[in-house]
Formats: C-alpha cells, structure tokens, sequence
C-alpha cells in the first residue's frame, strides 16, 4: 500500500513539493488536506466516478492539489498545456467532456477560454478572482479536510502533443480497487531505479505532461520529496541538484543535450554526487549522447520508452545501454514486434512498425477509427513508431512511420542523421525532414539551429554537409541545409516535426 496520504499520517511535516526557485515548500499533511477539500468540492458540483476534470496551470503546487484530489474521485485527469490558444483549448474541454476546470491568472488565454466554454465553471488560484472565475481558494474553505465517503481511484485522460495532427484523448480504463494500490510503474521507481523515501526527486519539465506529472506522483506515493523547476534551465538544473541534494531526476534527450553543451567550466562548477538514478524518455536520444551523460554522470543514466496510451513499456539500464547503443530496452509486462504495414509479424532484425502485445488496452476518445488504426488483425497496438528488435529481444527505434522520407525509392529515417548531426559542437537542435523533389520524390533537408547565430550560411552548411559524408551514405547525407533561429520544438522535447514538413510541402504548392 502506498499513497501520500500515508506520509501525511506519519511524517506530516515532511515537504512533499518544493519549488525549486522560491523554495516554497507544500506538506504532505497540507497537500493531503487540500486534495480531500477539493474531492469534496468536485463531488458538490456532481462528479462522480468516471467523469472529467480539466486543469490548465503553470508548475505549481496546486496542479498536485487537483491530481490527487482527481485521484481519489475516481475521475479523469486532463491537462491543457499552457502555451495552448483559447481555441485549442476549447477544443479540448469539449472533446473531453470536462465538468470543470481549474486555471491560474498567470495563464493569459484563461479569460478567452472561460469565454469560449461558459457551461464549464472555472475556478482560479489568485488574487482579486472575479465573474466569470470562481475563487479556487473560497470555494474550498467550505469543506472539510476529511476524505470523501465514496474514494475510488482515478485515472488520466491526456491528449497526445499533435505532433502528427490533431490531438487525441487517450482513454484508458479507470483502475479498480483501493486508491491505495500502487500503479506498475511504482515497482519500476523504487525497485529498477532504487528510490527510497528519503530521497529527493527533481522535476525539470513542465506538470501538465504525463510523464514529468506522473513520476512527480510515483516519487511522492513512495514517500519522496518532489523539487519542481518552474521551468527548465540547463544551469538552473544543475544549480538545483547541488542545492537540494537531488538524488533521482527525469528528463529528456533535448535536456542532456543542452547541458552537455554548456562551457565545461560550468558543469564542473556544480556538485552532482548525491544523484543515484537518473531516467529519462519522451524522445529518442542520440547514442553518443547517452554515452557523453554516462560519462559526465556515471553509470546511472537509465531510459524507458513508452506514450501517453500506455499500451507498452520497454526500459534499457546504463549497462545496456553501452553494449546495445541505441536501443530502447527490452518490454515489461508485455510483448513487443515488428510487423508489416498489414500488422503482420517480421523476423527478428527486420524494421517494420513497432506493435506492443499484452499492455493496457486503451482507446482514442470520440475518435473509433483512430482506435481502430492503432491496432492490428492480433489486437496488438502501436504507436506508430518504425524499428526492430534484436536476437536477444532489445528494440531499437529507427523513427515516426509519418517522418519516414522515401527518396528516389530508398526508405530513409530521419533520426539516424539527426543523432548525428546534434552531437556536432556548432549545431544546437537540428530536424530532418523530407521535402518534395521532381527527380527523386523527396529530397533529404536538415533544418539547423546554429550554437552560435553569427555563424549560420553556406560555410557552416557545407561543414555539415562533409562531416555527414564521413559517417553517413550519399543518400542519407541531406541535399540541403537551411537555418533558423529555433526549431519548433515541445518542452517535454518532443519536435513538432509535422509543422516543418507541411512548410515545405505547402511552399511547393504555391
């Protein structure tokens, strides 16, 4: 039996979140307090068991607030990222069928929503709440910091990033039993990664996604004490290990990249001998990469690959990691194949589209033939990623089945040059991508951001262009190199690759 509300019993006083920045400090005893008036709360407006509670916030205490008050309701979670337009927004309460919704007056698209959706009652955290907004605040001072008679666990309800298209509500079932049981990947935190409740768990990413959220949660049901960056800073981070003595941490590629490129002076500057494990997923990271952080960090550099539907899990130790560079690791509590495009099984070593066997069913909300799409003639799902697996059962991801470039009939996949162009020390974030070509049907394009601007233009593209000769085929090596100043790329990582690819295709149109 684990849960927070146990710690909150037996060490009340004990931070369950700190801020990073501020070092404001919320207590289990608090944090539980907080997560029963709102279960209360929840239930007066007619929640019950199964129905949708949205929340749209910056890292912050009260984004834990909802996710257990959320838990113990047995509700769906869902979040809205917070770059998101009031639209976007819209689309997704309705979609979802939220009941209420939960925002901060730091997000400026709040009033548009509320606007948008005037059926859904929004509560606010902040000062000088007033009509069309509920005092979050004021609203719960009514009820009681006792639990709700009728607890059930919850559940999420997340929509994926849109990196292929439109988002999509993945539906899981809701759990049964106690909202003491403990979900699976709690025996991967304390067990594979070794967590115990005196330790400090670091969260650099931003709480609406699942993973950073849904680790925040494992580490606090085990007792730990969450350190939440209000946003990412590659210096802020290692400052924070430093200062709170963090001994677990989750990131992702695109984090280590950045911290890796920082002056050597500055990594060295920062003591980071209390960490114990560090994981990390939400993007594929370059080999080289993964083995510059084992260097740097130890060999306590662990990864995981999985998605929002949870329909598989595969996790790979820093051990393995350097005999089999590259891969993903092999699948827990499920089976992992390659398969055609029909969703028929390929021989060991063979890429085909990655298909998990026996994981948590799930479907995509009001949307059955996406549902329907995910799955093949064995009802294994996919997430519709390309790779293949080994002898000894370790898959390895080549890239997105929609990322895939096929030039002068030669299937080629975006991420291997990717991984290789990143590690190059003058290139800050690259996207690969094919664009259209009358001769050859897409021609290969690297979209580069320059570590240093000034030096962005031919000389550099030409650099480029021979360093990926040296390692790659002339095929591979793309036939053109374009600059920018950002590429579009998620915080959690994840590259809005879709947005790049539809620019050049929509220019060819025109």
């Amino acid at each position: 039996m684990t849960h927070p509300l146990l710690y909150a019993r037996t060490s009340p006083n004990k931070a369950a979140v700190v801020m990073a920045e501020s070092g404001e400090t919320l207590t289990f005893r608090e944090l539980e307090e907080r997560a029963n008036q709102l279960a209360h709360l929840l239930r007066s407006i007619g929640l019950r068991r199964g129905d949708r509670v949205a929340a749209m916030l910056e890292n912050c205490f009260e984004m834990f607030e909802i996710a257990w008050a959320a838990d113990r309701a047995g509700l769906y979670f869902t979040t809205l990222p917070t770059p998101l337009t009031a639209s976007e927004s819209e689309y997704i309460l309705r979609d979802s069928g939220a009941k209420a919704l939960f925002t901060s007056s730091r997000i400026k698209a709040a009033k548009d929503i509320a606007a948008l959706v005037p059926e859904i009652p929004v509560y606010m955290v902040g000062e000088a709440v007033s009509p069309p907004f509920i005092s979050w605040r004021e609203a719960l001072k009514q009820f009681p910091t006792t639990p709700i008679e009728d607890e059930s666990p919850g559940g999420w309800m997340l929509y994926s990033s849109g990196t292929t298209g439109r988002p999509k509500g993945v539906k899981p079932p809701l759990p049964e039993g106690s909202i003491l049981t403990a979900p699976m990947i709690f025996g991967v935190f304390t067990g594979t990664y070794g967590a115990q409740s005196d330790w400090t768990y670091l969260s650099p990413a931003p709480l609406y996604h699942m993973a950073p959220l849904g680790w925040s949660m494992t580490a606090q049901r085990a007792g730990c004490t969450v350190v939440v960056m209000e946003k990412f800073d590659e210096r802020q981070v290692l400052s924070a290990i430093e200062t709170y003595g963090v001994n677990i941490a989750q990131f992702v590629p695109t984090h280590f990249i950045r911290m890796l490129k920082l002056p050597p002076e500055v990594r060295d500057k920062y003591d980071h001998s209390s960490l114990r494990t560090v994981f990390h997923a939400a993007a594929p990271c370059p080999p080289a990469i993964k083995e510059a952080m084992i260097n740097w960090w130890g060999p306590i550099v662990h990864e995981y690959y999985s998605g929002t539907e949870g329909n598989g899990f595969t996790m790979i130790s820093p051990e393995e990691s350097l005999r089999k560079p590259g891969s993903v690791g092999r699948p827990l509590l499920c089976e992992v194949h390659a398969c055609t495009e029909d969703g028929d099984p390929l021989p060991r070593g063979t890429v085909g589209q990655i298909f998990f066997a026996g994981g948590r069913p799930f479907v995509y909300h009001n949307d059955e033939e996406k549902t329907k799409s995910s799955q093949n003639a064995l009802g294994w799902s996919s997430l519709g990623d390309i790779g293949w697996v080994d002898e000894d059962g370790y898959l390895f991801l080549t890239d997105r089945k929609s990322f895939m470039i096929i030039s002068g009939g030669v299937n080629i996949y975006p991420q291997e040059i990717e991984n290789l162009l990143v590690a190059h020390p003058k290139v800050a974030d690259v996207a690969v991508i094919g664009a259209p070509d009358e001769e050859l049907g897409e021609r290969v394009v690297a979209v580069v951001q320059a570590a240093d601007p000034n030096e962005a233009g031919e000389a550099l593209a030409e650099e480029l262009r021979q360093f990926c000769r040296m390692h790659l085929s002339s095929v591979k090596t793309p036939k053109q190199f374009d600059f920018r100043e950002s590429l579009p790329r998620h915080n959690t990582g994840k590259l809005y690759k879709r947005l790049l690819r539809d620019e050049y295709w929509q220019k060819a149109t025109t």
